[in-house]
């Protein structure tokens, strides 16, 4: 009987964790649909603005921009982005694996000279790389409690500082950019310096058009490469808390069948220890009563 009462302690226990899998699989669900909203929303925004730029800075002789200045990346600065909490599967755990792969297979040797910097964006990778003494700078972990551009706009600001004043030589985003539900693509890209557009992009069907631009085409490219570079790492952060809700949703979703399947393994193991030990009583009761008549 004492096996029959554990695996009852089981059942209750796994009947339990599957009602919190559930719950959390619905405010993810809820969650993701606002995220998908909020990235689906800013991604025409943000290629127009990439296109536009390129049609511009690609006919300039050369810009005057501090944020277009290619430098030997001597000192390097990594953004990585992930999230404040777990139960999401494999998605935090990919964000520090493609930064690990980065850093061993760019900048080993700044990372040797102490020179390899780290601006976490989310707890779990902050936690993780200030535990390995890595340089971590600052805290940006309360972005998620009020996600908005101007928040994300803080961080942007002082990592254009920083690369202005020539604490950085190149700064690199590492994220999770969403694509569906259960699609998460691990993305590296170059945040500073601006990549410089190699032609000028052409729109299908679009006439040339001789654009007057006030107050100059340089000056025009000046504001906008900041633009740009802010709207870089708001949509990064935008992608990467869509994946989020959509990685822990999936992750949930897989836990409630596993508990599922598990508790029919352990009902069935429960079935078979009880009617064990209603033959093993029965086989005593019979072997009673025929001591007794013999």
């Amino acid at each position: 009987m004492a096996n029959l009462k554990e695996v009852r302690n089981r059942i209750a226990s796994v009947q339990s964790t599957q009602q919190i899998t559930k719950a959390m699989k619905m405010v993810s669900a809820a969650k993701l649909k606002r995220a998908t909203n909020a990235i689906i929303q800013l991604r025409p925004y943000a290629t127009k603005l990439k296109e536009i730029l390129g049609n511009l800075s690609a006919s300039l002789e050369g810009s005057t921009s501090p944020f277009t200045d290619e430098r030997v990346p001597n000192k390097v600065l990594i953004v990585t982005v992930s999230s404040n909490r777990g139960l999401a599967g494999a998605f935090n755990m990919n964000v520090i694996k493609a930064t690990n792969n980065l850093i061993a297979e760019k900048y080993s040797e700044q990372l040797k000279n102490g020179n390899v910097s780290i601006v976490s964006i989310g707890k779990k990778t902050q936690d993780f790389y200030e535990k390995r003494s890595y340089k971590v700078i600052g805290n940006n972990n309360d972005v998620y409690q009020a996600l908005t551009f101007e928040n994300v706009t803080k961080i942007t600001d002082a990592i254009m500082a920083g690369f202005e004043k020539g604490e950085f030589d190149k700064v690199e985003l590492v994220y999770n950019q969403f694509k569906n539900a259960a699609v998460q693509i691990i993305t590296t890209e170059q945040l500073l310096p601006l990549p410089k557009a190699d032609a000028v992009v052409e729109v299908k069907g679009a006439a040339n058009v001789d654009y007057i631009l006030e107050p100059n085409q340089e000056e025009i490219v000046s504001q906008l490469i900041p633009k740009s570079i802010k709207i870089q790492l708001y949509k990064a952060v935008l992608d990467s808390h869509a994946s989020e809700h959509g990685a822990r949703m999936t992750s949930m979703d897989k836990a409630t069948e596993n508990a599922g399947d598990l508790l029919k393994a352990l009902k069935l193991s429960y079935n078979q220890a009880r009617q064990a030990a209603i033959t093993t009583e029965l086989t005593e009761i019979v072997s009673g009563a025929a001591a007794l008549n013999g």
